[in-house]
């Protein structure tokens, strides 16, 4: 099977470049492969032929979203809608990677959202990512779409590589993490054996894949930096108190009910999942941080 991963240079096209790695493999990313310019994606499908198209692609900085709406809306909406429209053509399976954000959070803890949920977003990114969404299912409903929560991985950049820089290189001043904010913390690998698990099954629809359970910010680097065994004290403080340009949910708690009908879930409990990755990862974050 050839698969084309979009976005291959970032968090979770990193992991799947490695996780696919069984079937043959093109992982592109800027300024190889631009999804919003026919032109590129045209070259790139016509060039490889790919059976699959896995888009990891997407404009993530949810804070500066806020202000360079264009832009967010150009790659989260117009990016998939261009390659659902290709895939269609093309007759490529497209599975595309989406987020917690299309739901406004106000769900009262710990009552999870499900796939058949009415999404609510209200942030420039979520709404964003919820048009994307629906441009593919438009241009046909026989792809996957999988929404994520709380991704980290060992690539990028992400909330666990921020707090452990500010706990080594300046333990002194403690950290204050968000602890009236829940949600389902997601290892990018495994959402990456995730997707090709969907991939191989041929699974068309809408799924949830987080990781199972759930904590607060608070509470996830709190784990972090116990398991990491770092000497700081975190301590926990309200949304209030660390105010953004963006309304975050107060609840991004995801249940995978879709994939456990299907029986093609593979997420684990997110506290066996953030052991293993310090476990294979631990020396190697250290030294990223400390440069």
């Amino acid at each position: 099977m050839k698969i084309l991963v979009t976005g291959g240079w970032g968090q979770l096209g990193w992991d799947c470049r490695e996780v696919f790695a069984k079937h043959e493999v093109l992982a592109l990313d800027l300024p190889n492969l631009d999804i919003t310019e026919a032109a590129s994606v045209d070259g790139v499908l016509n060039l490889w032929k790919p059976d699959v198209l896995v888009n990891c692609a997407a404009y993530t900085a949810v804070d500066r979203a806020e202000s360079d709406v264009a832009k967010a809306w150009r790659v989260n909406r117009e990016g998939p809608a261009l390659l659902a429209s290709r895939a269609k053509a093309y007759g490529i399976f497209l599975v595309h990677v989406s987020t917690d954000y299309v739901f406004d959070g106000r769900r009262p803890v710990p009552q999870p959202y499900v796939e058949t949920d009415t999404p609510n977003p209200v942030s420039v990114y979520g709404k964003s990512k919820l048009a994307g969404e629906r441009e593919i299912l438009e241009k046909d409903p026989r792809h996957a779409i999988l929404r994520t929560a709380w991704l980290y991985g060992s690539h990028g950049y992400n909330f666990l590589k921020t707090i452990l820089r500010r706990a080594v290189n300046e333990p002194q001043k403690g950290l204050r993490v968000v602890s009236d904010q829940c949600g389902t913390p997601t290892w990018s690998r495994r959402l990456a054996h995730q997707i090709l698990a969907v991939v191989e099954a041929d699974a068309a629809g809408l799924f949830h894949a987080s990781g199972e359970g759930h904590c607060s910010w608070y509470d996830f680097a709190k784990e972090f930096i116990t398991l990491m065994k770092i000497d700081c004290d975190v301590r926990p403080c309200t949304t209030a108190d660390y105010p953004t340009p963006t309304v975050r949910p107060a609840n991004s708690i995801l249940e995978n009910a879709n994939l456990k009908k299907a029986g093609l879930n593979l997420m684990k409990d997110w506290h066996e999942d953030l052991a293993e990755y310090v476990q294979r990862y631990r020396e190697a974050l250290l030294a990223e941080v400390r440069s």
